[in-house]
């Protein structure tokens, strides 16, 4: 398996977790997009202030774990590209979990649905199921406090996805608290192009040096998307456009036959376009150009 989708499967709301047989646990990692996302200059720790609603989609990793006795963690990644294993942030969070605790080990079996490079945080995503499932595996019993500070250590994306569906995230990412969003559905467009987030955000401080943070009004989204996404901001498309060869055209052609408004989420590639139901959705999906080099999935807003 390569991990491309199938750009005519609509992806189905699926459960946080599963009983496996032999008492392994498979956990589902949902994919993220932000709504809006707005940038403010480098903190003195080096991060930027962030200011953005994200909701889970209906787009998942697959993650199966299984207790081992040896002590060891060890990871099989299928599907799209999970990088070496050291650096890959479903291991790194069972190696933090395990850390000064006896807890026996784990196997890992980690099937990559969500494209790396996107913006859909799957790799975060991840992290926090894997913090969450082996908590429930290795009979941990970690208050949420103590999950969320591991998951904070982790990388600023990871909190959110211990966190409620959809969410206004603050400060680097780490403050999280929740936001009530329509049901939508979404027509997600994944080109094979891949942002590095870093070289997006130093082309974001070049070009945006001067400029302070614009705060954003209340986002009103407990009504349908057709009534607010026309606000919908990411202060890191530009940038995202000057270091990703190819996003900026695809970004037009895309926008050129839709009929409502294309949005980046986090630091690219991926686009979506929200929609108030599934008929909407289906137009959406069928508007897109068919040689645009990008796969095209209609997902839902996750329920949790």
């Amino acid at each position: 398996m390569d991990g491309r989708q199938d750009s005519l499967l609509i992806r189905q709301v699926l459960p946080r977790t599963e009983e496996l047989p032999g008492g392994a646990v498979r956990a589902w990692a949902p994919a993220k997009i932000n709504l809006n996302l707005l940038v403010g200059p480098v903190r003195p720790d080096g991060y930027h202030e962030l200011d953005s609603y994200v909701v889970k989609v209906t787009l998942y990793d697959r993650i199966d774990l299984r207790r081992r006795d040896d002590g060891r963690i060890r990871l099989q990644c299928r599907g799209f590209d999970c990088g070496p294993t050291e650096g890959n942030l479903a291991w790194r969070a069972a190696q933090l979990l395990a850390t000064g605790r006896d807890v026996g080990g784990a196997d890992i079996e980690l099937l990559k649905q969500v494209p790396p490079g996107r913006g859909l945080g799957g790799g975060s995503s991840d992290a926090a199921a894997v913090l969450s499932a082996l908590n429930g595996l290795w009979g941990l019993r970690l208050a949420g406090a103590q999950l969320a500070d591991a998951a904070a250590a982790l990388g600023s994306d990871v909190p959110l996805f211990l966190g409620p569906a959809a969410c206004r995230m603050t400060g680097r990412g780490e403050n999280v608290r929740p936001v009530n969003v329509q049901d939508f559905w979404a027509v997600l467009v994944l080109p094979e192009l891949h942002c590095e987030t870093g070289r997006v955000y130093r082309a974001f401080d070049t070009i945006a040096r001067s400029k302070a943070k614009q705060l954003p009004p209340e986002l009103v989204t407990e009504e349908p998307p057709s009534r607010w996404r026309h606000r919908l901001r990411n202060q890191l498309a530009a940038a995202a456009e000057t270091v990703c060869d190819g996003l900026a055209d695809l970004r037009r052609r895309l926008a050129a036959a839709v009929d409502a408004p294309v949005c980046m989420t986090g630091t690219g590639s991926a686009f979506f376009v929200l929609c108030d139901d599934l008929p909407e959705a289906r137009a959406v999906h069928a508007a897109v150009p068919p040689d645009l080099p990008a796969d095209r999935l209609i997902v839902r807003r996750n329920p949790w």
